[in-house]
């Protein structure tokens, strides 16, 4: 029997030819961050500024991927991250934030997929970090799904001064979120080079100074706007957040992977919805597994901060705007977050941490 390798996939690509350069689309470098996993293969099809021109490529690479024994499911997608195949990889960005005075630290929190919990994350992150007595602020970046107005409670257009806007305060956070500068109902069909513009604007355009942290809750998933907005933004280091399950790590080293491409560090992986007790008879179970994302961070060399449970009263007061760390910070809910930001807050302050941890996904 045929075993499904890399070797093999990779061998049946190189069949694949690009017709505008006359190269196959392995020699070329195209194919990026191959995944095999339980017959599931995936990749990315680097295509330079082509962008949805090789749509056909792509056709054709799934193709011959589906055309080998045990194949049961395939990704692939078309990224553009390069101008061209000529181009130079990104260069690594340093440490530390420029050009935004008076932050001293930008951690991204990020997930390779949607309905993990990113953004309620986030949220008590930065209010556990508020706790310890850090200055901290959160930015909304999720552009096509803003969470943090409703979150924090929060209502109402920002104030301005004439140069900036001034950011919302909720419970002693600094927050800022695309959902507070238009109408909640109002679709944002934006394409990418709007969205990062966006951002931009509630980077440098708020009057955020003076904080010692400032989290970005980023979209979910690892597509151009994403990557774009990974190297646009100063960014310190990032933060992953997965749920126990394999589909769930899978899309987190993606993630992982995308932030080394643009050098910047992994500050560590949360495991969230880790555990659930029940509240009639008080027993712990692992409904979505239990100690994946810790396997995986030590898999990967990146720090582990800790693990998150699903809980009923975590939903209930994210959705009524006071998120658990804000209303009960002395609960096993809370203590949980608070445990994650002491654990961040321990990595930010080793002096080792100088560049993303070197990660293969295949």
């Amino acid at each position: 029997m045929t075993t499904l390798d890399k070797d093999l996939v990779l061998k049946t690509l190189s069949s694949v030819i690009d017709p505008e350069t006359g190269r196959d689309i392995v020699s070329s470098e195209m194919v990026q961050g191959l995944s095999i996993r339980d017959g599931h293969i995936g990749f990315a099809l680097e295509v330079g500024a082509a962008g949805q021109a090789k749509e056909p490529l792509r056709q054709a690479a799934e193709v011959a991927i589906q055309s080998l024994p045990g194949v049961t499911k395939t990704t692939i997608v078309l990224t553009a991250e390069q101008e061209s195949q000529a181009a130079p990889a990104p260069t690594p960005k340093p440490q530390g934030v420029s050009g935004l005075p008076g932050i001293d630290a930008i951690i991204a929190v990020a997930s390779g997929k949607g309905g993990v919990g990113k953004s309620t994350v986030a949220a008590n992150l930065a209010l556990a970090l508020s706790k310890m007595g850090k200055t901290v602020g959160l930015l909304d970046a999720d552009i096509y799904g803003p969470s943090v107005p409703r979150l924090l409670g929060l209502k109402g257009k920002p104030d301005s001064d004439g140069k900036k806007l001034k950011p919302k305060i909720a419970f002693g956070l600094k927050a800022m979120s695309i959902g507070l500068l238009v109408d909640v109902d109002t679709p944002m069909i934006w394409r990418g080079p709007m969205a990062t513009s966006a951002l931009s604007q509630m980077l440098q355009d708020v009057d955020w100074a003076p904080l010692d942290i400032l989290v970005v809750d980023m979209p979910p998933g690892t597509g151009d706007i994403q990557l774009t907005m990974a190297q646009k933004v100063p960014l310190t280091g990032a933060v992953i957040v997965s749920t126990p399950q394999d589909i769930a790590l899978i899309d987190a080293r993606k993630g992982i992977a995308m932030f080394e491409k643009v050098g910047i560090p992994i500050l560590g992986l949360v495991e969230n919805m880790s555990s659930f007790t029940c509240p009639n008879c008080g027993d712990t179970s692992h409904i979505f597994g239990h100690g994946g994302a810790r396997e995986t961070a030590e898999k990967l060399g990146a720090p582990f901060l800790g693990e998150l449970p699903l809980h009923l009263k975590i939903r209930e007061t994210s959705d009524a705007g006071t998120p658990i760390v804000a209303q009960d910070e002395t609960s096993a809910q809370a203590q949980a977050f608070i445990s994650v930001a002491e654990n961040l807050v321990k990595t930010l302050e080793k002096t080792t941490v100088k560049s993303a941890p070197k990660i293969s996904i295949t």
